[in-house]
């Protein structure tokens, strides 16, 4: 299904415009084809000038968003009730989530970012977000510079290099998923060795039981 819709991008870009590039984003937790989206879309713009390359990156970024935001509200509503609820099965004792939630409210914005850029912290990034409780002031600002960033890169490089763009977004999306492999494998190891002093410091910064609801 997924092959058969990437197969008809330009077909239905051309069908659709805007409005394609606007829904077909990951930003929601599902596996479509946004970035393939918005590159096709730029390309095409590029060579027939039906759309314009203005109206594809705000309907991106406004695409990107509006995802992003309905993903923090399902990880803050559904998925931090389901922590609470179950995360100790897990091994996630309240002193795991606590670190969990500090880590957001440090470095969250981080994650949200250039989160955007990678395709796997792209479809989760929102979620998780909003699972670990991040202020949703700050992950709407760094949630719509990602958007912008990210629309505009590959929206402009598509539309100035058309089809050759593929050999610039290939080896960019490769090394963005290989960073951010690198990344976690570091921080899985590094949170390992400090438990206990992380721990810590999530309590002092949010003392007192979890929050329930």
């Amino acid at each position: 299904m997924l092959n058969s819709v990437l197969g008809d991008l330009p077909g239905l870009i051309a069908a659709y415009g805007y409005g394609l590039i606007l829904v077909m984003l990951e930003s929601l937790g599902l596996p479509l084809p946004g970035e393939a989206a918005l590159i096709t879309a730029s390309i095409y713009a590029g060579a027939t000038h039906d759309l314009t390359l203005t109206g594809i990156i705000a309907a991106a970024v406004a695409g990107a968003v509006i995802g992003d935001n309905i993903g923090f509200w399902i990880g803050e509503r559904v998925g931090y009730p389901l922590l609470i609820r179950f995360g100790p099965r897990l091994g996630l004792t309240p002193g795991k989530i606590k670190l969990g939630q500090n880590l957001f409210m440090r470095h969250g914005g981080t994650v949200v970012f250039f989160g955007r850029f990678v395709a796997v912290l792209r479809v989760l990034a929102a979620f998780l977000a909003g699972a670990n409780r991040m202020p949703w002031m700050r992950f709407f600002a760094f949630n719509v510079a990602g958007g912008i960033v990210w629309a505009m890169f590959y929206g402009c490089a598509a539309y100035a290099l058309g089809t050759r763009v593929h050999a610039v977004a290939g080896p960019v999306g490769l090394a963005s998923l290989l960073l951010a492999i690198s990344f976690l494998v570091w921080l899985f190891g590094f949170m390992q060795r400090h438990e206990a002093r992380l721990e810590q410091e999530a309590e002092r910064a949010i003392p007192g039981p979890i929050a329930l609801s």
